[in-house]
């Protein structure tokens, strides 16, 4: 992560400094077995609060990998899980008045089980599958309050249509 001051000249010519955020793309994964989606909890610091969110992350060493290659690693990583395939569903900005940080959603389907490889500060995480009503119930009554979890699960829900 790097935080950098711009000087811009703003529309009306006027001067101005700009302050962003830049973080490398990250990839945001919903599992789904055709019945219910794997999510992970997780205690996030800024917040000072445990969140329910789809697996999702970035590897700055990977930064030049293809998305898909991400999400398969952050999948595998958080979940254990494996999938057959991934389809992109789309693309998130994350903050786009604040961060130039995207991210690349997908749907990972033929999905098997396997170990996890958390990070060191993944350690308290932990995995569970939620049918789509408790995933919707769970959004509507803000026990995921994920901005990108909540816009990754309106990409899927387009996608049926």
């Amino acid at each position: 992560m790097v935080l950098r001051e711009d000087d811009i000249r703003r529309a009306d010519g006027s001067p101005g400094i700009f302050a962003v955020v830049d973080k490398p793309t990250y990839a945001l994964v919903l599992p789904y077995d055709g019945q219910r989606f794997s999510l992970v909890e997780q205690f996030r610091y800024p917040l000072g609060a445990r969140r329910w969110e789809f697996p999702q992350g970035t590897a700055p060493d990977l930064a030049e990998s293809e998305p898909s290659e991400l999400a398969a690693r952050e999948l595998r990583e958080e979940t254990g899980l494996r999938a057959a395939s991934f389809e992109a569903l789309g693309q998130l900005d994350v903050a786009p008045g604040l961060s130039s940080q995207r991210g690349w959603v997908f749907l990972a389907t033929g999905i098997s089980e396997g170990e996890s490889r958390r990070e060191h500060e993944e350690q308290d995480m932990h995995s569970q599958w939620f049918s789509r009503d408790d995933v919707e119930r769970m959004i509507r009554s803000g026990v995921i309050t994920d901005s990108q979890s909540i816009a990754a699960y309106g990409l899927f829900l387009l996608r049926e249509r």
